[in-house]
């Protein structure tokens, strides 16, 4: 049974970097051919999709965050990381991390969610 576990600070301030990392277990990160996501739900609005890092190292973003965000991995620890520079409060969310099975954006494993606040 695969499980993925997010942790992170819950408080970031505006112009700073929010950090979260993504704990994964039942399962290698580097076996073909999943793709670690990381997606994120503003209060009152739908789910938004920031972007992966697949099993060999490739990362894509989305084209609206591209420029802030960064996603990185452990492969020792089985851990992937979300950088996203420069928050704002409109970055405040649920944020997710998530497996999606071969890249068709079909999600069979999620974390829990850590709610990330952007205030001073």
């Amino acid at each position: 049974q695969v499980q993925l576990q997010e942790s992170g600070p819950g408080l970031v301030k505006p112009s700073q970097t929010l950090s979260l990392t993504c704990t994964v277990s039942g399962g290698s990160i580097t076996t073909n051919h999943y793709y670690w996501t990381w997606i994120r739900q503003p209060p009152g609005k739908g789910l938004e999709w920031i972007g992966y890092i697949s099993y060999s190292g490739s990362t894509y973003y989305s084209p609206s965050l591209k420029s802030r965000t960064s996603i990185s991995r452990d492969t020792s620890k089985n851990q992937f990381t979300l950088q996203l520079s420069s928050v704002t409060p409109e970055d405040t969310a649920v944020y997710y991390c998530a497996r999606d099975q071969g890249g068709f954006l079909y999600y069979d494993y999620w974390g829990q969610g850590t709610q990330v606040t952007v205030s001073s």
